[in-house]
């Protein structure tokens, strides 16, 4: 009996490279269909264990070709979708919000629409033996704006996107909100609080407080630092996600985040804390004395805090690293990759 192949969009980005390896060793029974665009953001290095696995199948494309996706679908007659794939960088979609547009808005169109044209007869249809076959949506909880001191985002929360990205990313939950209702497809959204970990690309907070202080740069931080973030370790994320695909309810969104909020001077805090102890610099100074503060970005949400009440009872989940073990494991990651 062939594995049933389940499609990971975005796979080479830094959740996707994270989740895969993880599925791939505790579900046996599954072929993994990895389709990446590998823009800047997707980095076939973070999936070398996996280059081999005889599981596993790499496509280079585009989510936004119809085409190609349809094909994919009819190809490797593909059962279900973790969609991760997206353009995810809130500066750059203000700069550029274009290719948000296109891959957050039109990708998720294209891979919805093959889904329920491959899996469905008609409005809620199945075709025979297909009746199984999920569409995971990985979003952010960006969709829901920003908090004030107090607070935390349920699923309940109303939609307040205040950036092209968060506005492109709500767009596309909403359609994969409107292919369940509308058509019967079977469909689950997780929204995610800010992921952390091995593999995330150098542009992003956490990597590039890491980088600039071992090579001995200001660390630049946005506004006053006290921007607040509910932080994920992207492991305990992947374990979620895949509880979702396998357990959730149908057309349910699931909130998954960490109960770890922190402000952006109490990340570089610990980050120069953990380096002091682990790498100490050459001058024999705090690497915290390298913080430099710089202009705030435009729009930038106060506070985010997710409450993932619901996925925990529920689907039993819980988040199994504190930020404290979390953020170990992160410096000490990026030190033996000889973070520059």
């Amino acid at each position: 009996m062939p594995n049933t192949t389940i499609l990971v969009t975005g796979g080479a980005g830094f959740i996707g490279s994270n989740f895969i390896p993880y599925f791939l060793e505790v579900f046996p029974h599954y072929h993994l269909l990895n389709l990446d665009k590998l823009t800047y953001a997707g980095n076939l290095n973070n999936l070398k264990e996996c280059a081999d696995h005889p599981r596993y199948t790499f496509i280079q494309g585009d989510i936004c070709d119809a085409e190609l996706v349809s094909r994919l679908f009819t190809q490797y007659d593909i059962r279900g979708v973790f969609h991760f794939a997206a353009e995810s960088h809130v500066d750059n979609s203000i700069s550029g919000p274009l290719p948000f547009i296109k891959t957050n808005i039109e990708g998720t169109f294209s891979l919805l629409e093959a889904a329920r044209k491959h899996w469905m007869l008609a409005p809620g249809q199945m075709k025979p033996g297909y009746e199984n076959c999920r569409f995971h949506h990985i979003s952010t909880d960006e969709v829901y704006g920003t908090l004030g001191e107090t607070g935390l985002f349920s699923e309940k929360t109303a939609y307040a996107p205040n950036s092209p990205y968060s506005a492109s990313k709500a767009s596309s939950d909403f359609l994969v909100r409107a292919y369940h209702h509308t058509y019967g497809l079977n469909t689950t959204t997780s929204n995610c609080s800010n992921n952390y970990g091995p593999k995330q690309h150098a542009e992003k907070l956490i990597p590039t407080i890491i980088r600039k202080a071992l090579s001995g740069q200001s660390i630049p931080i946005y506004g006053d630092g006290k921007n607040v973030r509910d932080w994920l370790y992207v492991l305990d994320h992947c374990k979620g996600i895949a509880l979702v695909w396998q357990k959730g309810r149908a057309g349910e969104t699931y909130n998954i985040g960490g109960h770890n909020e922190r402000n952006n001077l109490q990340i570089v805090e610990t980050i120069c804390g953990l380096l002091d102890e682990l790498r100490p610099a050459a001058t024999g100074k705090p690497y915290k004395e390298l913080v430099t503060f710089v202009k705030d970005r435009a729009g930038h949400d106060r506070r985010y805090a997710i409450d993932a009440t619901k996925l925990e009872q529920q689907l039993g989940w819980k988040a199994q690293e504190t930020f404290e073990t979390g953020m170990r494991k992160t410096v000490e990651w990026y030190l033996q990759q000889q973070v520059k």
